[in-house]
């Protein structure tokens, strides 16, 4: 269990961490300043398919073990005490708000990546018009992918 928690709980630790802290947001940030290209040129290039399904599977990973933990009895760091102690294990008040906004959030970045497969597919939208929308969409998503980390670490509200 401990390793499911560890790899749920995987952070970037690099100078960028306030913009891309986890392995998701960085994948979701690069398929962002990617969509650019596609929205522009009306084309998808197969690298950027290929960036799409590891985003998928950096979504899924998250995803799953999060499930896993929730079924457990876990609750996201920022939602409960540590141990013996009155503050979340990163030093902040426990907020239970925070559990529900970090599922909602993962939920989102799950929308917006079948989102982006129907984009880029050309299916319930004509593919010409519907590529225009990429950067929207994947920004959206970014910004969703982020927000699953602050919700996880930061309290809400109530600080």
């Amino acid at each position: 269990m401990n390793f499911i928690l560890w790899l749920h709980d995987w952070q970037v630790a690099t100078p960028f961490a306030l913009v891309i802290p986890t392995p998701l947001a960085i994948a979701c940030f690069v398929l962002f300043l990617w969509s650019f290209g596609p929205a522009l040129r009306l084309r998808v290039g197969r690298p950027m398919v290929w960036w799409l399904r590891l985003t998928w599977a950096l979504t899924l990973l998250p995803a799953v073990t999060g499930v896993m933990l929730a079924v457990s009895g876990s609750k996201v760091a920022s939602a409960v005490a540590a141990a013996g102690k009155t503050t979340t294990r990163y030093g902040y008040p426990p907020d239970p708000n925070r559990n529900f906004e970090h599922w909602m959030y993962a939920a989102f970045v799950l929308l917006s990546l079948y989102i982006t497969e129907v984009l880029i597919r050309g299916r319930l939208v004509k593919h010409n018009p519907g590529l225009r929308y990429l950067p929207l969409v994947t920004f959206f998503m970014w910004g969703c992918a982020f927000m699953v980390y602050r919700v996880a670490v930061l309290p809400g509200s109530g600080v």
